[in-house]
């Protein structure tokens, strides 16, 4: 592993985890990311912390559970990187690790280049403040609408807490993605109705060359048309995958649409939904699949208040 990426792993163990001499860190990789682990494994003795490396199978699709031995490690240890294909984000051993008091960075589909450019590269004090803000109007909001292209979609996240993953994880139980930057929330389950109009990108698909329309209904997928369509259904399966689970706002201006979705979703001037798991963030659904979806340049109502405009926060 080159010296950069080596400097880099130090530069985000230290500012984003905030790692100490004597603390403990576990790495957790899949096979196909063995490297990029043992590069941060590396980086962490290398700030005088116990650091293990644990790699795992590659998981099947993003949501799905690690082993049960890597989950009871989450939980015993005080800082966890992981680095896989598929996110462990939106997984109960990821929020059972926070609960248990680890500071836990998720990083599904990184590659070296997202190491040393784009998203990894802004200001993380920038992107911090400005996730904030976002995160409290939806905390204080009650319904949003998303309109594109002639498109509307619209559903309740009354009573739910905004979320913030802000590259930031300096606290026990704080956690979230590297690279970061969104503010997001668990719409109510049912609530959620009408058509969007994608032409971002989709996890585990890629960036989208023609727009892919979505109908839901009853707070359900009940159709995708365009590019990716047949693929995203496919990932979702026929139960409980196809609800509305995510709504979130990209809140970092380094970050580039490149088909990963960990930085796709974070871009400035999108924003995404997904489908499936939101238990683990304030909602009730519980599938064993997280796919999101990201929108260039929306127009996003909070309250019917016109808070972002073609992507321009107002």
């Amino acid at each position: 592993m080159n010296d950069k990426i080596a400097a880099a792993s130090r530069k985000m163990l230290a500012d984003c985890l905030g790692l100490r001499v004597g603390e403990s860190l576990l790495v957790v990789a899949d096979d196909g990311k063995q490297m990029l682990g043992e590069a941060v494994r590396a980086a962490g003795t290398s700030l005088g912390a116990e650091a293990v490396l644990m790699v795992m199978s590659e998981r099947t699709k993003s949501g799905e559970e690690p082993p049960k031995a890597v989950a009871s490690a989450m939980e015993a240890t005080d800082a966890v990187v992981c680095i896989t294909e598929y996110s462990l984000t939106h997984t109960a051993a990821r929020k059972r690790a926070a609960a248990a008091g680890a500071r836990v960075a998720t990083m599904p589909g990184v590659t070296e280049d997202m190491f040393l450019n784009g998203a990894i590269t802004a200001d993380y004090l920038k992107v911090k403040a400005l996730t904030d803000t976002l995160t409290a109007k939806l905390s204080e909001s009650r319904s949003v609408r998303i309109e594109k292209a002639g498109h509307s979609l619209s559903f309740s996240i009354e009573g739910r807490n905004g979320v913030p993953s802000t590259g930031l994880y300096l606290l026990p139980g704080e956690s979230g993605n590297l690279p970061s930057g969104e503010a997001y929330i668990a719409p109510v389950e049912g609530t959620a109705a009408g058509s969007l109009l994608a032409d971002g990108s989709v996890a585990g698909y890629g960036p989208l060359a023609s727009p892919l329309l979505l109908t839901v209904e009853q707070g359900r997928l009940t159709a995708a048309e365009g590019d990716g369509a047949d693929a995203l259904l496919s990932m979702l399966g026929e139960g409980d995958g196809r609800l509305l689970g995510e709504f979130g706002i990209g809140t970092n201006d380094k970050a580039r649409i490149t088909g990963v979705v960990l930085e796709d979703e974070k871009v400035y001037g999108t924003i995404h939904i997904a489908f499936g798991n939101n238990h683990t963030f304030g909602g009730q659904v519980s599938a064993g699949v997280h796919i999101d979806i990201v929108v260039k340049e929306p127009d996003v109502y909070l309250d019917g208040r016109l808070v972002i405009a073609a992507g321009k926060l107002v």
